[in-house]
């Protein structure tokens, strides 16, 4: 109906409109004539003046104001110091002294004497001197026999270098002596007989050695030693090594190749139960080419190391290959690296080491090499902040003819020598199969405030013997060292060593050899220094600071708690 409406409205409106425009008349035509163009104009005005003129009665002028300043003067302190540019304190570096000699005295009549010195021959060759003395005198509460020792190195060295080689020699010479004071407790000898022995060993020990390394050849580095060993009792020890390194760089890649012999001949002038001289002789040959590879984060290294060992008494030899295989990767670079290898090598035994490791060895040890097959290892490295660094292993290693240290029976009856009373230790081999565990922390806190944390378990499975011997099940230490002051410093060592297992025979148990087990024992070490100047310190060393009576090798007590005092001076020529 609204739509209606509208259009109706829409047509009376239309409608309404065209009427009215055809109602209106049209416009007539007219024309029209211009005559002249218009031409505009412009007339004069009159400016009106800037300052209208004035008709008032009175006229005022301004005044002029003069303006004076009251000067009154201040007094004033202040004068201004002249810029200068602030310089940087630099310290000073302590003076390096070319030589020291240190020499300490303590309990048990314990003596301590060093002597470095480096003489400078020219600008690139210096020629050093070392000499080493630490004694004691013994004293042991319950030892029946003496159990003094010295021990006594002196080592002269020639040093030389230019922009294409470094190169060094070195001629030294050991004297070591220990007695076989350890006496089992079952032992029958009478205190008369005890005391016409005289147990005494003597290590003698003299070698020559060589090192070469060259800057800018494929042919990096070389070295080589031979060293003569020796005792009281005759026995002879010929031992040579020598390694070469060789490093060619391909393709971004680096390929080395590491060549090396070993060589050991000696003598032993009799057994421990008969008079029969026993000789052996071991030469071992080895050529170990390896591909490091390097991508980023990446780092392995591929490498095979093939061995011949050859045993010259019985002309027998053997060709052994061995993996030499590595591979770390940083997962979150300087904090977390995880890494990974296994390895192998025949490894050259000799008097000469087990003797350092055990001085209370008898002069009739059998001697061969060691054919470690394999050793796999997997860990974890980095630091938690830039002062606490961390590593992390685990390993497990296979070992044909490893040498263990075992005590040896009471053979005094027979023999009567001073070492055949069960006082000393044999090497006997088997093969070893170990897993072990390795934790380490070290902390880094300033330049004054060091600390290191490590520890390792270990789990031995045996194939003949009943025990791995000797071999601890656990091992820790922890070493600080602290700067308390520019003038005092101290430092501590403690260790831990765990349960060992050993036999203590005689001849009577042949048949029947009990397992002993060894205790476990910790040792505190500690020293404290004062500087009285760059050049003159002291000190006070502390040794089994809780004076545990321990026992290291089976029925072989250790000295209580020792103190040394000494000092060290630091000199030019």
């Amino acid at each position: 109906m609204r739509f209606k409406a509208i259009k109706k409205s829409l047509f009376f409106s239309l409608f309404i409109f065209s009427g009215i425009l055809f109602a209106q008349d049209p416009i007539g035509s007219e024309t029209v004539t211009v005559v002249k163009p218009y031409t505009p104009s412009v007339s004069d005005a009159n400016k009106i003046r800037e300052t209208p003129s004035r008709n008032d009665s009175v006229s005022l002028q301004k005044k002029e104001v003069q303006y004076s300043i009251f000067s009154v003067p201040v007094a004033s302190t202040f004068t201004p110091a002249k810029g200068r540019a602030t310089t940087v304190e630099r310290e000073r570096p302590p003076k390096v002294y070319d030589n020291y000699a240190t020499l300490g005295f303590g309990n048990y009549s314990n003596v301590l004497a060093e002597f470095y010195s480096n003489l400078e021959i020219d600008r690139s060759s210096n020629f050093g001197i070392y000499l080493n003395h630490n004694s004691s005198q013994g004293g042991i509460e319950g030892v029946k026999l003496d159990d003094k020792f010295y021990d006594t190195e002196m080592n002269l060295s020639y040093n030389t270098r230019n922009r294409d080689l470094g190169w060094m020699a070195e001629v030294g010479g050991e004297h070591q002596l220990f007695n076989w004071y350890g006496l089992p407790e079952y032992n029958a000898s009478t205190d008369e007989e005890l005391y016409s022995l005289d147990p005494a060993q003597n290590y003698y020990s003299v070698y020559v050695g060589s090192e070469i390394e060259l800057y800018d050849s494929f042919f990096d580095s070389a070295k080589a030693r031979f060293r003569h060993s020796g005792d009281s009792y005759s026995t002879a020890e010929n031992h040579f090594n020598a390694e070469g390194l060789f490093e060619i760089e391909i393709a971004e890649e680096l390929i080395s190749t590491k060549i090396g012999a070993d060589i050991v001949n000696g003598k032993f002038d009799r057994e421990y139960d008969s008079n029969m001289s026993y000789d052996y002789t071991f030469m071992n040959f080895n050529i170990t080419p390896s591909l490091l590879i390097l991508r980023d984060d990446l780092s392995i290294d591929l490498g095979v190391n093939f061995v011949y060992g050859m045993d010259a008494e019985t002309s027998d030899g053997n060709f052994y290959i061995y993996p030499a295989i590595s591979a770390s990767y940083r997962l979150a670079g300087d904090y977390f690296t995880v890494y990974a290898g296994v390895d192998g090598d025949l490894q050259q035994n000799t008097y000469y080491s087990f003797f350092q490791e055990n001085p209370y060895v008898s002069p009739t040890l059998d001697i061969m090499p060691t054919d470690n097959e394999y050793k796999g290892y997997i860990g974890g490295k980095g630091k938690f902040s830039n002062a606490v660094s961390y590593n992390l292993r685990g390993s497990y290693q296979s070992q044909f003819n490893r040498a263990l240290f075992k005590k040896n029976y009471d053979a005094s009856t027979l023999e009567g020598e001073a070492y055949t009373y069960g006082n000393s230790f044999e090497v006997v081999y088997d093969d070893v199969k170990t897993l072990s565990f390795y934790g380490e922390l070290n902390v880094d806190v300033n330049r004054d405030f060091r600390l290191g944390i490590n520890a390792e378990v270990f789990d031995y499975n045996t194939d003949e013997q009943a025990e791995a011997w000797n071999l601890p099940d656990l091992k820790a230490s922890l070493n600080a060292d602290y700067q308390i002051t520019e003038k005092w410093y101290t430092g501590a060592n403690l260790f831990y060593v765990g349960e060992r297992k050993d036999e203590a025979r005689s001849i009577s148990l042949v048949f029947d050899e009990p397992v002993v087990t060894l205790d476990s024992y910790f040792d505190a070490n500690a020293h404290l220094g004062y500087r009285f100047n760059d050049q003159l310190s002291a000190f006070v060393k502390g040794s089994n600071l809780l004076n545990n009576n321990y026992q290291k090798w089976l029925d072989y007590d250790v000295q209580g708690i020792q103190f040394l005092a000494g000092a060290t001076y630091k000199f030019d020529f």
